[in-house]
This record gives C-alpha cells, sequence and structure tokens, in this order.
C-alpha cells in the first residue's frame, strides 16, 4: 500500500458526550460489552455440544456469533480506553489501519451472512422436500466461506482507498474507531474521488445484500400463506422474525451512516454505537429468547455442568 503520511498517531475523540457521563457511560458500555462476548460464547458452545443443532441454520448462526464477538471486540474496548483515561484516545497509524480493516471485513461480512441466512430460511420454507439435499455440509461450508472471503475483498478495497491518501494533520478523528468518513476528512489531498468509490462500494454491498434479503422473505411469506395449518404458519413466522429484527437492526443504521448525505460527525458517532455494540448483543439475546431450540440446549447444557 503507498503511503505518503507524515501522522504517525491519530486521537480518537470518543462518543459526544458531557464529562460528568464518562463513569456511567464506562459501566453502561462495560456491562454490554461482557454480556455480548459471554452471550455470543454461549451460543457458540451450544450450538458445538449439542447434536440436534448441527444443521444449517445454526451452522450460520455459530458463525454470526463469532462475527459479532469479534465485531464488538474491535470497537467497544478502546471506547472504553477514551472515557477512562486521557490518553486513551490515542492509536497508531498501524493500528488505526488494522481497525478500519478489520472493522470493515467483520461488517461486510456479517452482511453477506445475513444474505445466506435469509437464503437458508427461503429453502427450509420453500422447499422443504429438496432442503437437505440443497444445503448439505458442503453447501454450507461453501456458502460460509464465500461470506468471509468477500468481507476480506470488500475491506481490503475500503482500506487501501482511505490510507493511500497522505495525513500530514490534523491528526484527531471525530469518532470512537477508525472508520473510513471521518478518517478521510484529515487527508492532505482531495478525497472527493475516495468518497464516491467508497460510496458506491458500501451502497453496492449494502443494497444488493438487503433486496436479496427482502426478496427472499417475500417469496418465503408467499410460501407461509400456502400452509394450511395456522400452527405450521405461526411457527413458520417465528422462524424468521428473529432474522427480521437483527437485520434491520444492522441494516438501517449503516445505511443511515454511510449512504446518506451531509454526513455528521456526532450523529454519525452515536448511530454506529447501534450496529457496533447494541446489535452484536442483541443477536445472542434474540436467538436465545424466541428459540426454543437454544433454549432446550442450554438448559441442558447447564444440567451437565451442575
Amino acid at each position: 500500500m503507498r503511503n505518503m503520511s507524515v501522522v504517525t498517531t491519530f486521537i480518537l475523540t470518543g462518543l459526544p458526550h458531557a464529562p460528568a457521563l464518562d463513569i456511567p457511560l464506562f459501566g453502561i458500555f462495560l456491562v454490554i460489552y461482557v454480556l455480548t462476548v459471554v452471550g455470543n460464547l454461549l451460543i457458540l458452545l451450544v450450538i458445538t455440544v449439542d447434536s440436534h443443532l448441527h444443521t444449517p441454520m445454526y451452522y450460520f448462526l455459530a458463525n454470526l456469533s463469532f462475527i459479532d464477538m469479534w465485531f464488538s471486540t474491535i470497537t467497544v474496548p478502546k471506547m472504553l480506553m477514551t472515557l477512562i483515561s486521557p490518553g486513551g484516545g490515542a492509536i497508531s497509524f498501524h493500528s488505526c489501519v488494522a481497525q478500519l480493516y478489520s472493522f470493515h471485513f467483520l461488517g461486510s461480512t456479517e452482511c453477506f451472512l445475513y444474505t445466506v441466512m435469509s437464503y437458508d430460511r427461503y429453502l427450509a420454507i420453500s422447499e422443504p422436500l429438496r432442503y437437505a439435499s440443497l444445503m448439505g455440509g458442503r453447501a454450507c461450508a461453501l456458502l460460509a466461506t464465500t461470506t468471509w472471503l468477500s468481507g476480506s475483498l470488500h475491506s481490503a478495497v475500503q482500506t487501501t482507498l482511505t490510507f493511500r491518501l497522505p495525513y500530514c494533520g490534523p491528526s484527531q478523528i471525530q469518532h470512537y474507531f477508525c472508520d473510513g468518513p471521518p478518517i478521510l476528512r484529515l487527508a492532505c489531498a482531495d478525497t472527493s474521488m475516495n468518497e464516491r468509490v467508497i460510496f458506491v462500494n458500501i451502497g453496492v454491498v449494502a443494497s444488493g445484500c438487503f433486496l436479496l434479503i427482502v426478496g427472499s422473505y417475500v417469496s418465503i411469506v408467499c410460501s407461509i400463506l400456502k400452509i394450511r395449518t395456522s400452527e405450521g404458519r405461526c411457527r413458520a413466522f417465528q422462524t424468521c422474525t428473529s432474522h427480521c429484527i437483527v437485520v434491520l437492526c444492522f441494516f438501517v443504521p449503516c445505511v443511515f451512516v454511510y449512504l446518506r448525505p451531509g454526513s455528521k460527525d456526532a450523529v454519525d458517532g452515536i448511530v454506529a454505537v447501534f450496529y457496533t455494540v447494541l446489535t452484536p448483543l442483541l443477536n445472542p439475546v434474540v436467538y436465545t429468547l424466541r428459540n426454543k431450540e437454544v433454549k432446550k440446549a442450554l438448559l441442558k447444557l447447564k444440567d451437565k455442568v451442575t
């Protein structure tokens, strides 16, 4: 990567807030972070040890939990440091590159994974007789691998476009983690072309995935309405509702931050909390509280431990 930068350290300003709220915000985000890591680890553990959950849906859910655990870990600890330490916002140039790459890598992989999960639900409900043959172990592994490789490629483009520019000061990033838009504002060069390419890159991925998800669920609803028993329809709707909740909580804030004109640092930082802090916590909560199979598996695991 070509780098003409003279900036060796960036300063993350953190979330916009009154200084008196440092300790309360630190406590709130620390609790959320611990619950996120523990919740996603529990889902990974229960899916691994319970043979009844060795199905395509839970295979993808395990991937999602792994992503969410690290997605939160990339941003929240640094945010906590900015809240309690005077120099906690300092981050080296190379650490900033690594954080931006990791953030977009996991974020775009999650975006692709939601699309795959909606396709999985479409096949399970619309093609129940062919589902086992269509979503075998090899197909699941191929789909999961494709999401990870696509996320890696997408992030590489974002990171290269952002850090190929010269940075010669100022060095204050108006955010609580290294992200493209606030970093580009610090570049000592014209960023209009970079901003347009990044906008198109994110726009194509986000809108493409979202449209595919919507298409899958339109087909799912049509299939559900053909189910004769009300119990069958209710069960099918419950299976998909969880996915719809987390998809909306992830996509709506992302679209607001990256695909709207006139981006503002303070507003973007607050909205980013939804998909960097709350969505990784929401996934284990939604998938456990609304899922009888996972709750049963957790109880069995608890009995084994005790």
